[in-house]
């Protein structure tokens, strides 16, 4: 273990010093409290600490109430070194963070024990920062996972409402505008129908991942319901979303995915778009953009499929 020692006496913290290395431990030795408290920050993973009660400036209890208040990653087990042996003082020391004491003179027989029950004590403390580590890394993948869509890897409904709800106040705070892409499978109950539904998972899947492919950073993609995927750009106006779209819908018709229930032969699956803008400039909640960019879907379905229209064109015809 690495040890420091804090003693102002120079026999003692020489006699102490060579105790500690005659049992194999490294060991750091300090002739008063603030130096202690000098060498404890500057050196990584000190694991016990002798300290002596009385030191000119920073004392035993000041320097153990400090390592206590100390954010660290390690517990460092500390030893009052004190020839005060009465009651007053040893709980005054407990209460101000130690572990143990020792009196002197020294005896290295009991200074052994005390080493050897601070190394069980920082062991349990390891491994128990090492399954709070373990805890924290399975909290957070539970978190992701309840908020992604199991089959598409996309956000779920749970992700976008939080999302949209910093997006809200990030428009409010700062004016930024959005753009809401609504994409849908075109005749993908057919498809079932034709090919199953493990082959129609599939096809949801590869859709999933070509809008990925055409994400922005910034950008966010997620699963609106059934066969329909919601991608939400960040500062972007029309024009550029209408482009973004057009990518989208392309490189869909592109993976060339046989649709047998669809006329001409030889078809494919193919998505329709529906867009809606919000800008700075608006008075506009969420819950209307999304209502508008399910209105230019269902524009983009009557119109034949397998197309992208925006609302703005939309409500001025």
């Amino acid at each position: 273990m690495r040890i420091l020692i804090a003693e102002d006496d120079a026999v003692s913290r020489t006699i102490l010093r060579r105790s500690v290395e005659k049992f194999g431990h490294e060991c750091l030795a300090a002739e008063d409290g603030e130096r202690a408290w000098e060498l404890f920050q500057g050196t990584p993973e000190v694991e016990v600490i002798i300290s002596d009660w009385m030191m000119p400036g920073i004392d035993g209890p000041e320097l153990c109430r400090r390592v206590r208040a100390y954010n660290s990653d390690w517990y460092t087990f500390f030893v009052f070194l004190t020839a005060l042996g009465d009651k007053e003082h040893l709980l005054e020391g407990m209460r101000a963070g130690a572990d143990d004491y020792l009196s002197k003179p020294l005896d290295r027989d009991e200074l052994q024990v005390r080493l050897i029950a601070a190394s069980r004590v920082n062991s349990l403390h390891r491994q128990l920062n090492e399954q709070n580590a373990e805890l924290q890394k399975l909290n957070g993948e539970l978190f992701a996972a309840a908020r992604r869509d199991p089959l598409t890897g996309l956000g779920n409904r749970l992700q976008l409402r939080e999302d949209l709800e910093t997006l809200s106040a990030q428009a409010k705070r700062h004016g930024h505008g959005c753009c809401a892409m609504l994409c849908d499978v075109d005749s993908f109950k057919a498809y079932n129908d034709t090919h199953g539904h493990l082959a129609g998972d599939g096809v949801l899947r590869r859709v999933a991942n070509a809008i990925l492919g055409n994400l922005r950073a910034g950008d966010a993609a997620y699963r609106y319901g059934g066969e329909e995927f919601l991608i939400i750009l960040r500062e972007q106006d029309l024009g550029s979303a209408c482009a973004a779209a057009e990518r989208l819908r392309r490189g869909v018709e592109e993976l060339a995915i046989p649709h047998e229930s669809r006329t001409p032969p030889g078809a494919v699956v193919t998505i329709s778009v529906g867009l809606a803008a919000l800008t700075p400039e608006e008075e506009k909640t969420f819950e209307e953009l999304l209502k508008e960019a399910d209105a230019a879907l269902y524009g983009a379905k009557e119109g034949g499929k397998n197309g992208v229209e925006n609302y703005g064109n939309r409500s001025q015809a």
